[in-house]
C-alpha cells in the first residue's frame, strides 16, 4: 500500500468527487433515456438487525422502482420483528413471501446467488462482511455494506480485492460511513481540504459513548448463538468497538488530512469499567496517536463507559485555524483567517447513501467507495494492534498482518473460543 500521497495529490485527483460533495443532495428521479430507467431494482437484505432494517428501509425510500423480495438472518425474531416494520412503512414494496425469510448461516448464499435479485444490502456482523462482499461482487450484484469492512488485515485485503474487481465489472459499491453522505460534513470538510486552515497539522477525534446494549440469550442455545447474539462483545465477530463503532471518527480523521494513509500509530486501552464475562474480550477504551509523514498527527479517544461524560468531536487544527465538527451538537465551524459556520440545510445522511447508490444505478455511472472502505477500516485495526499489543505498528506492518481473529467460516456446528482479553506488552504482534 502507498502511503506517501500528499493532499495536494488527493485534491488533483478527485476533483470530479468534490463537485459532488457540494451539491446538498442527488435527484431520486432517473434519467429518462436508460434501459435502467424501467427496471424494478430487486433487493436482498443480508442481517436484519436494526441496522439492517433501517438501510432496507431507506433503500425502498430512495427510488419509486425498488421492492424488497429476500431476507436473511440467523435469529427468527430479528428476522420477523424487520419484516413487520418494512410491511408497515412500504406496505406495497415489501414482496418477501415466506420461503425467502432465510434463517441459519447459509441465507446469505441463497440472497447473493439468486439471479432475480439486483442489489444487496450487507448488515450482519462485521466478521461476515469479507466472504459476503466478495461472493456478492463475482455474482455481479450492487451492494450496500456496513461499515466496517473486515475484522482483521487478510479480511481487509480479501475485501480491496473484491473492490478491484466490483470496479472492472462497473457495480456500485456504497459503504456505510455515513458521515461523508451529510451535507454539513461534506461542506466543511471540503473547505478544509479547499485550505480554510492551512495546511492541517493535528486532528483531535473523539467517540466517547456510556455503555451499550447486552441481549438476552436462550438456555438451548449453543456458546457460538449466544455470541452472536451479542456480537458486539467478541473481537473475532465485531473487531472491538474501536473498529465497530469509533472507526466513524477516525475515518473524519483520515477526511480532514485528505485520506492519506498514516505512517503508524502508538496507542493503549483495555478494561476497566466492562469487565464482566459477558462482555466477551473487548476493550471498553482506546487512546491513540497516528503519525503522518508529512509531521502531522491525529489524536483518538474512545470508550464505552456508563456515567461517563460523552463526546462525539472531530477538531482540525491548521497552520491558519481551526475546524470543529461536533456530531452529538451538529455543529461546524471554522475560525481563523476564514471565519464560517455552517447554516445551509440538513439532510438524512443514511437516506443520501440510498438515493445517490440507486441514483447511479439508474444513470449507468458507477460510484465505488471501495478502496477508501477498506483503508478507514485498516486505520481501526492498526489502531487496535496498537493498543493491544502496547507497541508502535506501521501501516506497512498492520497490512501485512497475517492475524485471523476467526475461523475461515462459520456453520452451527463451529466452536470457536474468544482469544484471551490482550494486554499490552504482553500479547504480541502478528
Amino acid at each position: 500500500m502507498d502511503n506517501k500521497r500528499t493532499r495536494r495529490d488527493f485534491l488533483r485527483n478527485t476533483g470530479t468527487l468534490a463537485a459532488a460533495s457540494a451539491l446538498p443532495f442527488f435527484s431520486r428521479v432517473p434519467a429518462f433515456g436508460n434501459p435502467l430507467d424501467t427496471k424494478t431494482l430487486r433487493v436482498g437484505l443480508i442481517g436484519c438487525g436494526g441496522r439492517g432494517t433501517g438501510a432496507a428501509n431507506q433503500a425502498l425510500a430512495a427510488d419509486d422502482n425498488v421492492v424488497l423480495v429476500a431476507m436473511a438472518d440467523l435469529f427468527d425474531d430479528r428476522l420477523t420483528e424487520s419484516h413487520a416494520n418494512l410491511t408497515k412503512i412500504h406496505p406495497d414494496k415489501m414482496k418477501v413471501d415466506k420461503s425467502r425469510q432465510y434463517l441459519g448461516f447459509d441465507g446469505a448464499d441463497k440472497i447473493i446467488n439468486a439471479t432475480d435479485i439486483d442489489v444487496v444490502i450487507l448488515t450482519t456482523p462485521p466478521y461476515f462482511r469479507p466472504e459476503h462482499f466478495e461472493k456478492a461482487v463475482n455474482a455481479g450484484k450492487h451492494i450496500f455494506c456496513e461499515k466496517p469492512m473486515a475484522v482483521d488485515a487478510p479480511g481487509a485485503r480479501r475485501v480491496m480485492e473484491a473492490v478491484r474487481l466490483a470496479e472492472q465489472k462497473k457495480l456500485n459499491i456504497m459503504s456505510g460511513f455515513c458521515w461523508r453522505y451529510h451535507t454539513p460534513k461534506r461542506a466543511t470538510f471540503q473547505k478544509i481540504l479547499d485550505g480554510a486552515i492551512g495546511e492541517v497539522t493535528t486532528v483531535y477525534n473523539t467517540y466517547n459513548t456510556g455503555a451499550l446494549w447486552l441481549r438476552d440469550t436462550q438456555p438451548g442455545w449453543s456458546k457460538l448463538r449466544k455470541d452472536m447474539r451479542n456480537w458486539l462483545y467478541h473481537t473475532w465477530i465485531s473487531g472491538d468497538h474501536l473498529i465497530e463503532q469509533a472507526i466513524h471518527s477516525v475515518d473524519m480523521q483520515s477526511w480532514a488530512l485528505g485520506d492519506v494513509l498514516p505512517a503508524s500509530v502508538t496507542g493503549t486501552g483495555g478494561r476497566q469499567s466492562r469487565v464482566e464475562p459477558e462482555f466477551g474480550n473487548v476493550y471498553d477504551h482506546f487512546a491513540l496517536v497516528y503519525e503522518y509523514d508529512n509531521g502531522a498527527r491525529g489524536f483518538h479517544f474512545s470508550r464505552q463507559q456508563k456515567n461517563c461524560s460523552n463526546s462525539y468531536a472531530v477538531e482540525s487544527i491548521g497552520t491558519e485555524g481551526t475546524a470543529m465538527v461536533n456530531c452529538i451538537r451538529n455543529r461546524h465551524t471554522i475560525t481563523g483567517k476564514e471565519s464560517w459556520k455552517y447554516d445551509g440545510e440538513d439532510n438524512d445522511m443514511y437516506q443520501q447513501e440510498h438515493d445517490e447508490l440507486f441514483a447511479a444505478i439508474r444513470a449507468g455511472k458507477p460510484v465505488n467507495d471501495g478502496k477508501r472502505m477498506v483503508e478507514s477500516t485498516m486505520l481501526g485495526i492498526m489502531g487496535r494492534m496498537a493498543a493491544y499489543t502496547g507497541q508502535t505498528i506501521t501501516y506497512e506492518q498492520a497490512w501485512n498482518s497475517q492475524e485471523k481473529l476467526g475461523p475461515d467460516t462459520v456453520d452451527e456446528d463451529t466452536k470457536w473460543e474468544d482469544a484471551p482479553v490482550a494486554q499490552p506488552g504482553i500479547t504480541q504482534f502478528s
